[in-house]
């Protein structure tokens, strides 16, 4: 592991009424390295900024996390590198499914998460939004 991971934990553990699996941790320690800011992502082509024709969480949620690895891989690192997530939706119902999805990505990673219910985003259509932390190590 890239980094020091403090306290880690399983959200299956932690929100046992929920039918998460998110390798989350209470801190992240870094040493050196690029920090490496995400702009927060949305269901959206990098190249293209064309939105994905779904009003689904699940596949907005993977085209997220899909192009948070891809800038994390522009720019040098892997998914391991990714410290923190910040997401946020415009529904709670969503949570679970959003969750879900994004702990296929960070399996393993436990980046440090915060989770925030907005009342919209840029879009109408979207329901969720990610923005991360990288650190790559030098």
């Amino acid at each position: 592991m890239a980094h020091t991971r403090i306290r880690k934990f399983n959200t299956k553990d932690t929100y046992p009424e929920q039918k998460l699996d998110n390798d989350l941790c209470q801190a992240v320690v870094t040493r050196g390295g690029r920090t490496v800011y995400l702009r927060g992502q949305c269901p959206q082509d990098l190249d293209t900024a064309r939105t994905i024709d779904s009003h689904d969480p699940v596949e907005q949620t993977h085209k997220v996390m899909q192009n948070i690895r891809q800038l994390i891989e522009e720019c040098g690192g892997t998914m391991e590198h990714l410290v923190k997530v910040v997401v946020y939706l415009t529904d709670v119902r969503h949570r679970e499914a959003v969750y879900r999805t994004m702990g296929e990505y960070i399996k393993g990673v436990h980046p440090v998460s915060t989770g925030v219910v907005v009342s919209a985003l840029a879009r109408p259509e979207w329901l969720v939004e990610i923005d991360g932390t990288a650190v790559i190590p030098d």
